[in-house]
């Protein structure tokens, strides 16, 4: 049953109630039925299945094959490097998916500790675990909710509920039966668990405990919504399995050539070692194919990222949300906070007074009208600041006593001057507050009140300081004002005052008095979110608020800053849930706006632009956004926000600041560009490797590398230059290119054109440097084709910082990072020509000076003709 459409005694009956409470028996039968009121644990993975399952990417299995073979074949030294690389990736891996598991954690530590209980009349604290339907429960300004609840009674009661609808201001509640179906942030004869009491008291019965709680079904859904994985991870795998299948296909292939040759031949050879060269030779194959560190790097350049978007107030908790930011094509964004200041301001007021200025800077100049308005405004008003400077109180009245200082009229020396004698608090059913103070010896009872209430109560109205009656004229001009003010969605106050001659007030009091002004509120806009917004567009992302709060608050921010354009429509929580998949799927470009929305619509949003193919992004900071975090391709909390919402998100902002969404976008692109060069520069150096090999099998040549030659290439000489590559600044038009298209291959965009040129280049000054070695010996041509291997990937360092400018277009000095890495990689080869380590890398005490010269002139040659195909390709 929906409990908050039924009668307080409906509800009771309903749940064999009453207000006495539940009788012991009933109690332990439905804690047997019911379970206790807690969120229930799912099952771990456990840390050594994590661990295994990290071994099952074709590539990694190509490398234990040749790790095994060679271990077999006594190569022990190679072997060991293979696995304690493919052992630090499957520790980062088991690490990372080890912290994503925290979201169910969070919500569990939400749960009220205790709670105050009737049974069997008597009241009684008890564990809120122990809690179960039918309970009766009572609250007091700072409890916990401990399950959900329908209300009985209700003393001026306001709930914190922002965790579970997204709005910034508690809830106001009441025990009315409510008719028509409203979503939960509309239920006000309702109380939710784990939300906080900031106000007033009540009893409730207790209709929702566990997973029937709302923030229970939140937890649900965060355990069945889908982890994304981000485009980067997509592409990589599928690109891995493919790879993986053809290298191993090749090396079967080769080995398999050699072998026939060796068989059909006539040469008296040892047929054993001879198969054993084959093997080694396919396996060396496989060592060339398969960029070992590739994963590492891209950890280590997606690092550099999240250090660069750390600068722009966004700390990354999954580093490839970095690289996924990038593709992002859609922001779906919370209104309060990120788009707006999340500080009630007032921005307008009315005042019937014939004088054009108003609140002048000089308060001589100032009538009576403005300066009763600022005194009721920070008299009639429960905030204040603390020691420390900070607010503290209702939002709303915050604003007020900030508008009085504004004014420069500090709202304590008021206070001071004129202290409280008497109040009338704020009720949801009078919609009023009044306090008595004394001005001149004179009484005055001040009021402040919705302004519907304050209109119909009133009866003078002060202009130009004198008390006039408040005639329907007057009543047809504040309303109009009223409207005016509503129709941009701005919060209104009415102001008023009453002479009175007694020490006493009561609510009698609250008529006939002299009505003042009325102030408009708002939480504005960001200054610096129009920028943003534009920003965002132009770099063809759709951004999309998705709020709590009212439909028609929602609307006039999103107009105000450009988010809504001419054609876009703003709907509802409960508009969206009357539309089908297929309707939604079909307006869903035109909605910018989504109000009073529940977890279940925020997924379902979420959902539906990624039907459409589209990377998109989510922010919140409610437990009620934990679920769509985690479905998003990227989920970014709040800083501000609860822990549920940072454990479920891959970004936390900082400052809960839109503008830095769109900030950290370009630095995704920015590491995207950058991981794609990484990429292309070690696909290209090992492509050079694999020609001069297969070379080498078509023309019957001696294997041109032995296989510790290039896992020392790959592993060592290859990873600074890709890292320096990670370090490259922003191209100029990162934000003005469409976001990348989904299925867009890693290699697209002129990447696969640039590994092709670069690769063909390396492998043609490699084969050349291997037949002159040749000429002397089979030893001499290994230690030729490894020195120009080597010396050419690490120069390719300078055309790979970019597919369309040359080095001197780009800058050679631009990035000391690449002049460090070459510098590095020019001294670790230098190791292998000393002579303790020359036996260990294959290199002849014949290999002098001249044969380095020839070696190094080739590389330079084709660094040289890299540059020059580009500039070909502009032509």
């Amino acid at each position: 049953m929906d409990v908050y459409k039924e009668g307080k005694e409906e509800v009771l009956k309903a749940f064999d109630s009453s207000r006495k409470g539940l009788s012991k028996e009933q109690v332990e039968k439905r804690l047997e039925e019911e379970g206790y009121n807690e969120i229930a644990d799912k099952e771990k993975v456990p840390t050594w299945k994590l661990f295994l399952e990290t071994f099952k990417d074709p590539m990694v299995i190509v490398l234990l094959i040749a790790a095994g073979i060679q271990l077999v074949l006594g190569e022990v030294i190679e072997s060991i490097i293979i696995f304690i690389v493919l052992l630090v990736n499957a520790v980062i891996s088991v690490v990372q998916t080890k912290k994503a598991e925290s979201s169910l954690d969070a919500l569990r530590d939400m749960s009220a500790p205790e709670a105050k209980v009737l049974r069997n009349g008597e009241s009684q604290s008890v564990l809120a675990r122990e809690l179960v339907p039918g309970d009766i429960v009572t609250l007091e300004a700072g409890d916990y909710v401990p399950a959900d609840g329908r209300l009985l009674d209700a003393e001026s009661l306001k709930v914190n509920e922002g965790m579970l609808t997204g709005e910034s201001e508690a809830a106001e509640k009441n025990t009315a039966v409510i008719e028509e179906e409203v979503s939960i942030g509309d239920r006000i004869n309702m109380v939710f668990s784990s939300s906080l009491v900031v106000y007033g008291r009540a009893t409730y019965v207790v209709t929702g405990t566990a997973g029937k709680a709302e923030i229970g079904k939140i937890a649900q859904m965060i355990e069945t919504a889908e982890q994304k994985q981000t485009p980067l991870q997509r592409k990589l795998d599928s690109f891995s399995k493919k790879l993986g299948v053809a290298i191993l296909l090749l090396c079967v292939l080769i080995f398999a050539v050699q072998v026939g040759r060796l068989w059909f031949s006539d040469a008296d050879v040892n047929m054993t070692t001879a198969i054993l060269d084959a093997l080694m030779f396919s396996v060396a194959i496989a060592v060339a194919a398969i960029p070992e560190a590739l994963s590492s790097i891209v950890t280590i350049v997606l690092s550099v990222g999240t250090n660069k978007m750390a600068k722009q107030h966004a700390i990354i908790r999954k580093l490839p949300a970095v690289e996924t930011l990038g593709s992002t094509s859609v922001i779906c964004t919370d209104k309060t906070g990120t788009l707006t200041q999340n500080k009630m301001t007032v921005t307008d007021y009315f005042i019937p007074n014939k004088e054009e200025q108003l609140f002048s800077s000089d308060h001589s100049n100032w009538g009576e009208n403005e300066e009763k308005l600022i005194q009721v405004a920070a008299l009639c008003n429960d905030s204040s600041y603390n020691n420390e400077g900070a607010e503290v109180g209702d939002p709303t009245e915050v604003a007020l006593i900030n508008f009085s200082e504004e004014k420069g009229l500090p709202f304590q020396e008021m206070r001071d001057k004129y202290p409280r004698e008497a109040e009338l608090p704020f009720d949801s059913e009078r919609k009023l507050m009044s306090t008595l103070h004394t001005f001149d010896g004179e009484k005055q009872l001040l009021i402040k009140g919705g302004p519907d209430v304050m209109f119909y109560r009133a009866g003078y109205v002060l202009v130009d300081g004198k008390e006039e009656e408040f005639t329907d004229e007057w009543a047809k001009v504040f309303e109009h004002q009223n409207e005016a003010f509503s129709k941009d969605a701005l919060r209104v106050l009415a102001y008023g005052y009453k002479k009175i001659t007694k020490d006493t007030i009561d609510k009698e009091d609250e008529k006939n008095f002299v009505l003042v002004g009325l102030t408009a509120m708002i939480d504005p806009p960001r200054e610096a979110v129009y920028d943003s917004i534009k920003e965002a567009r132009s770099a063809g992302i759709k951004p999309v608020m998705i709020t709590g709060d009212h439909k028609t608050t929602a609307q006039a921010i999103g107009r105000d800053i450009g988010l809504m354009e001419e054609d876009d429509i703003a709907i509802t929580g409960r508009e969206l849930d009357k539309l089908s998949d297929d309707e939604l799927d079909e307006k869903l470009t035109h909605i910018s706006v989504y109000a009073r929305v529940s977890p279940e619509n925020k997924i379902r949003i979420v959902r539906a632009w990624q039907r459409k193919g589209q990377v998109t992004a989510m922010t919140g900071d409610g437990v009620n956004d934990a679920p769509a975090l985690k479905q998003a391709d990227i989920g970014i909390g709040m800083g501000s926000g609860t822990d549920v919402a940072k454990d479920s998100a891959a970004m936390i902002l900082t400052d809960d600041n839109f503008v830095s969404i769109v900030k950290a976008v370009g630095v995704g692109r920015t590491v995207f560009d950058n991981i794609k060069k990484a990429i292309s520069y070690l696909f290209a150096g090992n492509l050079g490797a694999i020609i001069a090999i297969l070379f080498a099998v078509i023309f019957n040549w001696a294997n041109p590398f032995t296989a510790l030659q290039l896992l020392f290439i790959n592993l060592v000489n290859d990873s600074l230059p890709a890292i320096a590559l990670g370090m490259e600044k922003s191209e100029p038009d990162v934000m003005k290119r469409k976001p990348r298209k989904i299925e867009e291959g890693i290699f697209a965009g002129g990447t696969l054109r640039s590994v092709i040129v670069r690769g063909v280049l390396i492998g043609i000054v490699v084969i050349i440097s291997h037949y002159i070695g040749l000429q002397h010996s089979t030893e001499m041509g290994v230690a030729m084709a490894f020195t120009t291997l080597i010396l050419a990937r690490t120069l390719q360092t300078f055309p790979a910082r970019s597919n369309v400018e040359t080095t001197f277009g780009v800058g050679i000095f631009s990035n000391k990072y690449v002049l460090g890495a070459v510098a590095i990689c020019f001294g670790l080869y230098a190791i292998t020509v000393l002579p303790f380590a020359r036996d260990v890398f294959s290199i002849p005490a014949a290999f002098g000076i001249q044969d380095w010269l020839i070696a190094t002139g080739l590389a330079i040659v084709a660094v040289i003709a890299m540059d020059v195909a580009k500039l070909f390709r502009k032509r």
